[in-house]
């Protein structure tokens, strides 16, 4: 059932343009190495603060404000044109490893961001400076910013390696 659905997706009128296009394809990669590069930075920059390493001016809270809109967006189209992408070669997409490393560790990552959003930031408000950031924080800042760095690792490769699996 699922090879059938991504053998319909691949053969869809929008997958088969994507693939056999001359540029619809860079484009909408172009497009989605932006987003995911807006994803990481945004995301880096709160990691950067709870582990006390930049803007530690600022509040935990005054980071978050400032990135959340610009990661949601982001990710909002990465999602879009990764689906896109994705279309004009489901089958091959579909079992590569890096592709479902990738996956995975977006999970892992929203699952991360979760847990820290609804129980390790209780309290954010009074982290007004780097030494106030509590243990939890911190580690949540490092487990993100791995989780993201391996990401986009995962990313590139998965280019490089579509066509060498079998």
């Amino acid at each position: 059932m699922l090879q059938q659905f991504l053998q319909a997706l691949q053969d869809s009128a929008l997958g088969t343009a994507i693939r056999e296009g001359e540029s619809l394809f860079p484009w909408i990669e172009s497009m989605h190495v932006l987003a995911v590069t807006l994803v990481i930075g945004s995301v880096t920059i709160v990691d950067l603060r709870l582990l006390g390493l930049a803007s530690r001016d600022r509040s935990v809270l005054q980071m978050t404000a400032f990135a959340l809109p610009v990661t949601w967006s982001a990710f909002a189209i990465a999602v879009i044109t990764g689906t896109l992408m994705f279309s004009s070669n489901a089958l091959a997409y579909a079992r590569n490893p890096f592709l479902q490393a990738k996956l995975l560790l977006i999970i892992g990552a929203g699952l991360n961001m979760a847990i820290y959003h609804l129980y390790l930031s209780r309290g954010a408000a009074a982290w007004l400076a780097p030494a106030q950031t509590p243990r939890r924080a911190r580690v949540a800042g490092a487990i993100s910013l791995a989780m993201w760095i391996a990401i986009a690792a995962c990313g590139r490769w998965i280019g490089f390696t579509l066509h060498a699996l079998p």
